[in-house]
């Protein structure tokens, strides 16, 4: 009785910590979210301040960051299948799915690195692409990093049991912080490349 007893309390226990896992990246994401809203504030100042905004010579271009958004706005609908397949405990869709999810991720990067390359001008040419670069340099370090979770999932699905339907906090975590990426990245792409194309 005592063992039963003790078994279930270590359980509850072990269920109790994965709340508070998720609780842990929930407050992390406020913190992150507080952060890209102190750049969005800093961005929108100076651009109403500035006579000329982009100042001449500092556009942007929509065709390959629209193309980007595409990608990684249409990932989070796929990373969310494999959320889907793991709650049916089928381990190999869940590997199947975010194994897309980290293939659209390196391309939205590609694609950035290319859009680097091709724009013209740097991070000191003058305050706008210092914004610029900051705040989409910011969002790329943060597509890395889910990147990194994603295939540190896959990774981890490989040991049997792992995943299951009733055991996957790894796995939400993960979407969540994805999804996040996402809306951060609506949020720029709007603020940094629409507003200024019209």
């Amino acid at each position: 009785m005592t063992a039963i007893t003790t078994s279930e309390h270590h359980e509850a226990g072990h269920e109790e910590h994965q709340d508070l896992r998720v609780w842990g990246l929930l407050t992390f994401l406020v913190s992150e979210s507080l952060m890209f809203g102190g750049f969005f504030a800093t961005y929108l100042f100076f651009r109403g301040t500035t006579a000329v905004w982009p100042p001449e010579g500092t556009e942007v271009e929509l065709f390959i960051p629209t193309i980007n958004t595409i990608i990684l706005v249409s990932s989070s609908f796929v990373i969310h299948f494999g959320d889907m397949a793991i709650k049916r405990n089928s381990v190999g869709w869940m590997r199947f799915w975010y194994f897309i999810t980290a293939i659209m991720g390196a391309v939205f990067l590609a694609g950035q690195v290319y859009e680097y390359m091709n724009l013209g001008y740097g991070l000191t040419t003058n305050v706008f692409a210092n914004c610029f670069y900051l705040m989409t340099g910011f969002h790329g370090l943060h597509v890395f990093i889910g990147l990194l979770l994603i295939l540190g999932v896959l990774w981890r699905s490989l040991r049997r049991g792992h995943y299951s339907d009733t055991k996957h906090t790894g796995i939400e975590m993960a979407e969540i912080y994805w999804h996040f990426v996402d809306i951060i990245w609506i949020v720029l792409f709007t603020l940094v490349y629409i507003l200024n194309a019209f």
